[in-house]
C-alpha cells in the first residue's frame, strides 16, 4: 500500500510504516503544505494495529534540511502556519503510539532536526550531520527545537548548536548523545532493516508505555517551547535582520546585520 500527498508518500509492508520527505530537488526544505502532510499521515496511522514502527526519511540526498526559504516573500505581517504546521507535526510525532525511527542521510539542518529528535530512534549514516542554523538568516529555533536538543545534549551543547549554528557530524552527535545509532553509508540500509526488524519483532504494547513514559519524564517542556518559540519566532519574521538574512540567503551570500 502506497499513499501519495503533496511531497510526500508512504508505504506499509509487513508493520513497517515509511513515510518519506519527497522534494529531493529542494534537499526536502519543507513547505506549510508538506508539514502538514506528514502530521496528517501520522495522525491517520496512529490507530493502525498493523503498524509496529514507522520510518521517517527523506528521499535524495537529504533527510531535511529546514524551512523552504527560496520563496518567502516579505510582504505583509508574519504567518505562523508554517511553525504550527511544525510543531503539530513533532507532536503527532510524540504521540505516535508505535515507535518512529528516523532514517537520517545527509544534512537534518532547521526544523529537520526537530523532526529527527522527535523521533524516537534516530539512525545517521556517517556522512550526515546535524545544524541549527536559524540564527544565520536572523530567527531562533523552533518546532520544539529548544526544548529537545537541550533534553538530549544539555543546555551548554544546545547554545552552542543554537546560538553559534555549529554543524554537528553523526558520529559527534551520537557520541554527545544527540542521536541514538550511528553507522556507515554502506551498511546503512542494513542497519535500518535491522533496527526495525527488532522494533516490529517486539511487544507492542511494551514499546507503547515505555516510549510515552520516557518522553513524559524528559520532554516536559516541549508544549511550553512550542509557544516560546511561536511568539519569538513572529517577533523575528518581522525584523530587519530576518529581511536581510532572507536576502543573503537567496544571493548566497553572509548575512550582515545591522
Amino acid at each position: 500500500m502506497t499513499e501519495t500527498r503533496p511531497d510526500v508518500y508512504a508505504s506499509r509492508d509487513g508493520g513497517v510504516l515509511r513515510i518519506v520527505v519527497n522534494r529531493p530537488a529542494r534537499m526536502n526544505a519543507l513547505t506549510t503544505e508538506t508539514l502538514e502532510s506528514l502530521a496528517a499521515i501520522f495522525v491517520e496511522h496512529a490507530q493502525s494495529s498493523d503498524v509496529r514502527v514507522a520510518v521517517l526519511e527523506g528521499e535524495g540526498k537529504a533527510f531535511c534540511t529546514g524551512a523552504d526559504l527560496a520563496g518567502v516573500t516579505l510582504s505583509g505581517p508574519p504567518s505562523a502556519d508554517t511553525i504550527d504546521a511544525a510543531n503539530a507535526l513533532v507532536q503527532a510525532i510524540r504521540e505516535f503510539p508505535s515507535p518512529v525511527v528516523a532514517a537520517v542521510r545527509g544534512p537534518a539542518a532547521g526544523v529537520g532536526v526537530s523532526l529527527a529528535l522527535a523521533c524516537d530512534l534516530v539512525l545517521a549514516a556517517e556522512s550526515s550531520y546535524f545544524l541549527l542554523a536559524f540564527t544565520k538568516v536572523g530567527l531562533m529555533p523552533d518546532g520544539g527545537a529548544t526544548a529537545l536538543v537541550a533534553a538530549s545534549i544539555g543546555r551548554a551543547r544546545a547554545m552552542r548548536m543554537a546560538l553559534l549554528a555549529e554543524r554537528l557530524s553523526a558520529r559527534d552527535a551520537f557520541d554527545c548523545g544527540l542521536v541514538s545509532h550511528v553507522c556507515e553509508d554502506d551498511a546503512f540500509a542494513v542497519e535500518l532493516a535491522d533496527l526495525t526488524h527488532r522494533l516490529v519483532a517486539g511487544s507492542s504494547p511494551a514499546f507503547r508505555f515505555t516510549k510515552k513514559a520516557i518522553n513524559d519524564a524528559t520532554l516536559t517542556e516541549l508544549g511550553d517551547a512550542f509557544t516560546r518559540e511561536r511568539s519569538g519566532q513572529i517577533d523575528l519574521l518581522g525584523s530587519d535582520d530576518f529581511a536581510e538574512g532572507v536576502a543573503a540567503f537567496q544571493e548566497k551570500r553572509a548575512a550582515v546585520f545591522g
